[in-house]
């Protein structure tokens, strides 16, 4: 994995990824990352170098000089396709609403040096060379005060400052250059196998989940040898009030 910025990551910083029951599945049966290409987050401003406020008659700098400005933007987000994970030391409880089916889904949790290491080469055709793949922190800026000089790719590196609370990570393979040389490349996401083993940590389970969802997980966790890594969500426990 290369670095898009020049500086250290904490190769053993716990990162999460928190899925839905079906994602969750998905990922253990076929082993494999889904990475999702940038015009699939609901983030209105992803990939954007400014934001214009509200009310305010746009400066023509930050405006397309043509449709086909527009066009190439919406091209270079198609191609481009982002795994993401959230940086802390504990399991949250937002991140559990937001994209766990609201507590009813599973966790997982690395860091970047297993994601290193389980995350396997990805080529589009086997024709082709293997794609490269990028990692880092992201960056959250006030792009209402401050318009980005950056490359195609580090500007999906960089957030709007209200998405701050996200403290994301990101895996991010560029497929402009596939392009160009006449490989085709799926609209939407695409899928790059993993080491199960070698990827997760831990296993948390949703403290909403049913008990079927909970036996099928455990089921699918341990058929490829991940049972001993299933751990509970500590919104599971008892509180105690005196």
């Amino acid at each position: 994995m290369r670095r898009v910025f020049n500086e250290l990551i904490d190769q053993e910083e716990q990162l999460w990824r928190y899925l839905r029951p079906d994602r969750f599945l998905d990922l253990i049966n076929h082993e494999h990352l889904y990475f999702a290409s940038a015009r699939q987050f609901q983030d209105p401003f992803e990939g954007a170098t400014a934001v214009i406020p509200p009310g305010i008659v746009p400066d023509l700098r930050f405006l397309p000089q043509n449709e086909y400005g527009e066009r190439a933007f919406e091209e270079l987000r198609r191609l481009t396709k982002i795994c993401c994970w959230h940086r802390t030391t504990y399991e949250s409880d937002a991140m559990w609403q937001l994209y766990a089916a609201a507590w009813k889904g599973v966790a997982i949790r690395t860091s970047p040096s297993k994601l290193t290491e389980a995350i396997k080469p990805f080529k589009l055709r086997k024709d082709y060379a293997d794609e490269t793949l990028w990692g880092g922190n992201v960056r959250y800026v006030d792009l209402l005060k401050e318009r980005l000089n950056v490359s195609m790719l580090e500007r999906f590196m960089y957030k709007h400052k209200a998405f701050s609370w996200e403290q994301e990570f990101r895996l991010v393979i560029s497929l402009r250059l596939a392009e160009e040389f006449g490989v085709e490349v799926p609209s939407d996401g695409i899928r790059v196998a993993v080491d199960l083993r070698l990827l997760v940590d831990r296993i948390y389970l949703g403290p909403a989940l049913t008990e079927d969802d909970i036996k099928t997980i455990r089921l699918a966790a341990e058929a490829v040898g991940l049972g001993d890594r299933i751990r509970v969500s500590s919104m599971l426990g008892t509180p105690r009030y005196t």
